[in-house]
């Protein structure tokens, strides 16, 4: 049997991640945190362990297969668990969590053309317009071919890009760090990523490199980290969450971490993947978006776009995506006070 100081962090980051899912009921005071706290949703909560590599890859598998998508993986348990607590009151709006990946692009360098500032002025306008507020996942320096790990080119931002980044960050637009300069460590597609393999006392120098260049850009302290890739290993994860309030990631997480169900808490601080369809291309959300809107979910839902997708696809699919979801897309300062609510 477990001793009590080996299963206590797993019953508070279950209640913590409860807390998260009732948040504007408990905000609102239509329900308590007792009642929340000893709720079954709160035990359906309890984070898993990273499960060993065979599990995962099979996890992997599932995933491609649909088996391992928001809809049916996170929103369909968790909307039940909101149910067995609200019964006919568990109907609410959908939050919508926009994050983009990425500023500047990690191939502004090698193709300043397509993928440059002027991409991302008209993405940024776009949404603005549509009255959608987002996350950017900014890069503090930009590297030449970032794919090919045997490379170290790198260059600090223009002052165009860093002046766009301070521009949008004081229109509301939330910043997040995206690593140091999104160069792969490994070559194979399968294992692109800054970080995995790297041991700890490497792992945070880079991220406080990483820090303290964006700072220097006047851009603050960022509470989100999104990986690169979406990878990073489990053994990073203290590092990240003594520097950031929420970590992101992405399908292929699944691969690195295992699957889990989003937003969690996780040991310090809260991990938040995106998965299909709510990763992908505008085109691709819109429909399930329009599902979750339809239902009522009032979950959390972290959608992520890439506006050099949106850009190759001739931005018309974007534009439609957000006039669907501007009523329903939030700040993400409103999940950093769930977050801050939750503790």
């Amino acid at each position: 049997m477990s001793s009590p100081a080996a299963t206590a962090p797993a019953h508070l980051a279950a209640a913590r991640s409860a807390r998260l899912l009732f948040d504007a009921e408990l905000a609102a005071g239509a329900l308590s945190r007792d009642a929340v706290d000893s709720a079954p949703a709160a035990r359906a909560l309890a984070p898993r362990a990273v499960p060993p590599l065979p599990l995962r890859l099979a996890e992997d598998v599932g995933r491609k297969l649909g088996r391992f998508d928001f809809e049916r993986a996170v929103a369909a348990p968790l909307e039940a668990a909101r149910r067995s607590l609200l019964g006919d009151r568990a109907a609410a709006p959908p939050r919508f969590l926009v994050r983009v990946d990425e500023f500047p692009h990690y191939r502004a360098w090698d193709d300043p053309g397509a993928y440059g500032s002027a991409g991302f002025r008209r993405f940024h306008a776009i949404m603005a317009e549509a009255g959608v507020p987002y996350l950017i996942a900014a890069l503090p320096r930009v590297s030449r071919a970032p794919l090919d790990p045997g490379r170290d080119e790198s260059r600090p931002l223009t002052d165009e890009e860093a002046e766009l980044l301070r521009a949008i960050a004081a229109h509301g637009v939330a910043i997040g760090l995206h690593g140091r300069d999104h160069r792969t460590r490994h070559a194979s597609p399968r294992r692109h990523s800054e970080l995995q393999g790297l041991d700890p006392a490497t792992t945070a120098e880079l991220l406080d490199d990483a820090l303290a260049t964006l700072a220097g850009y006047g851009l603050g302290a960022p509470e989100v980290f999104v990986p690169p890739f979406n990878r990073f290993d489990a053994a990073q994860l203290p590092a990240l969450a003594q520097r950031f309030a929420v970590v992101g990631g992405g399908p292929e997480a699944i691969r690195t971490l295992g699957f889990h169900r989003t937003p969690q808490w996780r040991g310090d601080t809260v991990y938040l993947p995106s998965y299909f369809p709510f990763y992908g291309h505008a085109a691709e959300v819109r429909e399930p978006a329009r599902r979750a809107i339809e239902r009522g979910s009032g979950l959390w839902t972290p959608i992520v776009l890439h506006w050099g997708w949106e850009a190759d696809a001739g931005w018309a699919e974007l534009e439609r995506l957000a006039a669907l979801i501007a009523p329903h897309a939030v700040p993400w300062s409103e999940l950093s006070a769930a977050v801050e609510r939750s503790r």
